[in-house]
């Protein structure tokens, strides 16, 4: 029994903290929830970009003229089609017409994926098709035999009238039908290879940093997404006529929650131009990074009824600040257990800012490196499970051995994801978020948590962020903003609250921390600055 060697206190409250409700999910396939929302309210504003709207009836209609072409160009059920765009509402129209043909999307951002980096998603993700806006064909590596670029901005596919069941529009002179759920060319049904979409079929698959140098792609599932979508509290209470802002980059995969999210459930997505603030200030919803929404402030912010965060530990002062005006979510789970698995509304008396418990229909196990269970209240690395646990690495097959296995408690075939974050239980039950595994480092041969030191740091007064560094074997460099925050004031404050080996060497006061491209602290660039600092000095 795997959880034999625990106490019969421990092996109750394991399943108690450690399973979240088993509640039904009313559709397994968002984009359908999207498909209800046009018919029920074709009129009703879907998103708006740069003072362009567009209703969820021509959304709708847009996305099913686009499925019909990628059923013409050959797309089928579980093939991958590249999304390589900028936020946009052609951007929406590819994302729901590629799901519509029953294809899972490969988003990228065009701007700001190098070349090299979509050459490697095209050639591992095997997307045939293309999806891209005409100004930025230039920037899509795109190889020369058996591959299709369609730009989806063209008067083709804006222009086509609606496709309600049993109609019909042409595309290269010949009908095509959609009815929802197949395609008919010539008034014959498109060969495929003898099914429908199913719900473990890929919804998205999204790039993340891999440790070889190249991104690793990440199959997420029709049933993951809709799982966390389409349920409480990761539907976040999204009401018809509400609007959510769209924030971040779309090869993020907090972005499917901004934007199937809304449109899942009726609200006005409001993407983003160049000023998030702008975005921010018009929103009844935001979801972001602490960094991304650290650049916001709560008082220009008076629509703002719920807020919800990931993606990297959220400094307390951060959370008090929006919980005092909304309802704050803080949130966890890497890309692989979509999205998120753990949430939880914090509220500015709570003793401790934690990551909640896990979501519906799934699960959170803190594990010993023997992965076995921990009594309650040790630390340990936190393990996934349930219906989060996406499809795997493509093409990666060492690294899925690696990240990906059964699972002994639930059993029945069903598998668990290694988060690499640490984690303890607390005696009532909220999941304590303790950093990553690769943040907690060794200094003069003691274990630091860099995340424990940044939160001292966090803890200084005019301190908004912090960021802790293992710099070589003997020292840590910290970094805080703004700039005027007081570096040995900051320090002393370590010094006061933790072991003396945990004390940065030295504390850098920044006016901002740079990001990277997915609104995450960009610590390479940080250590750069560091070693351009000591070049200098030499």
């Amino acid at each position: 029994m795997p959880l034999s060697h625990l106490s019969p206190q421990d092996r109750a409250l394991f399943w108690q903290f450690g399973q979240g409700p088993e509640v039904p999910v009313p559709d397994t396939f968002v984009h359908r929830a999207v498909e209800r929302r046009a018919a029920a309210a074709p009129d009703a504003v879907a998103a708006e970009h740069q003072g362009t709207t567009i209703t969820y009836g021509e959304l709708n209609r847009r996305a099913d003229g686009l499925a019909a072409r990628l059923v013409r160009e050959g797309v089928r059920p579980g093939d991958h089609v590249g999304l390589f765009v900028r936020r946009s509402i052609p951007m929406l129209v590819g994302l729901l017409g590629t799901l519509k043909a029953g294809a899972a999307y490969v988003p990228q951002d065009i701007c700001l994926a190098p070349a090299a980096q979509l050459r490697h998603v095209i050639r591992t993700a095997g997307t045939r098709v293309v999806l891209t806006q005409s100004e930025y064909t230039p920037l899509v590596p795109l190889p020369d035999a058996g591959h299709r670029l369609i730009t989806l901005d063209d008067d083709d596919l804006a222009q086509r009238g609606p496709v309600p069941p049993g109609r019909s529009v042409r595309i290269d002179g010949r009908p095509v039908r959609i009815d929802g759920r197949s395609v008919r060319i010539d008034g014959r049904p498109v060969p495929t290879d003898g099914r429908p979409v199913r719900p473990d079929d890929g919804c998205y698959v999204l790039f993340t940093s891999g440790t070889t140098g190249h991104p690793n792609g990440v199959e997420v599932t029709h049933r993951n997404v809709a799982n966390i979508l389409l349920t409480a509290p990761g539907d976040l209470g999204i009401r018809p006529g509400d609007r959510v802002a769209q924030l971040l980059n779309i090869a993020f995969d907090m972005a499917a929650w901004e934007i199937l999210g809304c449109l899942a459930h009726g609200g006005t997505l409001v993407i983003r131009g160049k000023d998030i603030a702008a975005a921010a200030r018009t929103a009844d919803v935001l979801i972001a990074t602490p960094t991304v929404l650290s650049g916001i402030d709560p008082a220009d912010c008076p629509r703002v009824r719920t807020v919800a965060v990931a993606g990297e530990p959220c400094p307390r002062p951060l959370a008090d600040a929006w919980a005092r005006r909304s309802a704050f979510h803080n949130s966890c789970g890497p890309t692989e257990t979509t999205i998120v698995n753990t949430m939880r509304r914090h509220h500015v008396d709570d003793p401790l800012l934690t990551i909640g418990r896990p979501t519906p229909n799934n699960t959170v196990y803190v594990l010993d490196e023997h992965r076995r269970a921990l009594p309650i209240g040790e630390v340990g690395e936190m393990w996934a499970g349930g219906d989060c646990v996406s499809a795997g690495y493509l093409d990666n097959e060492a690294l899925n051995a690696e990240r990906y296995a059964p699972d002994p408690f639930l059993g029945a075939g069903r598998r668990m994801f290694r988060t690499r974050d640490l984690g303890r239980w607390t005696p009532d039950g909220e999941l304590e978020h303790l950093g990553r595994t690769d943040d907690q480092v060794k200094v003069r041969g003691f274990r630091v948590e860099l995340d424990s030191v940044s939160s001292v740091l966090e803890s200084v007064a005019g301190c908004r962020r912090a960021v802790t560094l293992k710099r070589d074997a003997r020292t840590l460099v910290a970094f805080v903003c703004p700039a005027d925050v007081d570096p040995d004031t900051a320090r002393r404050a370590v010094a006061d609250a933790l072991p003396y080996y945990c004390v940065p060497a030295e504390v850098l006061a920044l006016p901002f921390l740079p990001e990277t491209d997915r609104g995450k602290i960009d610590k390479a660039a940080l250590l750069r600055m560091v070693e351009a600092r000591m070049a200098v000095a030499r």
